[in-house]
């Protein structure tokens, strides 16, 4: 929302520009092949579990596999974070879109556009499984629920007041990961990684925001 001048009686900046998204792909699928595939990486900062525990994948990693996927799981979990944080450069898709297929750089610009992922070290195996394919077909469904039905629902008018400060101190992004409880991190110079139940709940959400100040 952002509007060339002030408008009289509207309390949200007029120059103010809050970009809210879902969990890119690559935190999405860390998250799935975590419980899916029943990892227990060890760490700090790791994120809390999906909201929606996805079903156990039909073929368990067997030992040496699983003690790999466990010890990169930390490292590529705040790599794909980090990369979901920077801004993104708004004229690589259309670069993209004009490469034709198997151009030298493409591969390379695509690889710049998602980030890091599991499938870079560990190939697409993982993700041939039903569990997945169900999880994905789902995906698109809990988003348009969780989507505010009015102005009023919306976290960012509710809690402006709340919101204004953040992005006076350089918030430009909010990025949602679907994971229980209340987990807020700050992922880059404009950036909230945060959950689906902290950006809902009023209390947790300006807490968030107020994390950024």
């Amino acid at each position: 929302m952002r509007s060339v001048n002030p408008i009289p009686g509207n309390p949200w900046p007029h120059d103010m520009v809050i970009h809210v998204s879902g969990s890119p792909q690559p935190l999405w699928e860390l998250l799935w092949l975590r419980e899916a595939y029943a990892l227990q990486p060890v760490g700090g900062d790791l994120p809390p579990f999906l909201v929606r525990t996805p079903a156990p994948a039909t073929r368990p990693l067997d030992g040496a596999a699983r003690a790999l996927g466990e010890n990169a799981w930390p490292r590529l979990w705040h790599a794909a974070s980090a990369h979901a944080g920077r801004t993104q450069d708004p004229d690589a898709f259309p670069r993209l879109l004009e490469m034709p297929p198997g151009a030298p750089d493409r591969a390379q610009l695509l690889h710049d556009m998602i980030g890091p992922t599991w499938r870079d070290e560990f190939g697409d195996d993982a993700f041939d499984d039903p569990s997945y394919t169900e999880r994905e077909r789902s995906t698109p469904e809990e988003r348009a629920a969780a989507r505010p039905h009015t102005l009023a629902d919306n976290p960012e008018h509710r809690d402006l007041e709340a919101l204004i400060p953040a992005w006076q101190s350089g918030l430009t992004t909010i990025v949602t990961i679907p994971c229980t409880g209340e987990h807020t991190r700050r992922i880059g110079d404009n950036t909230l990684l945060m959950t689906a139940g902290t950006r809902a709940d009023s209390v947790a959400y300006r807490r968030a925001l107020s994390s950024f100040t």
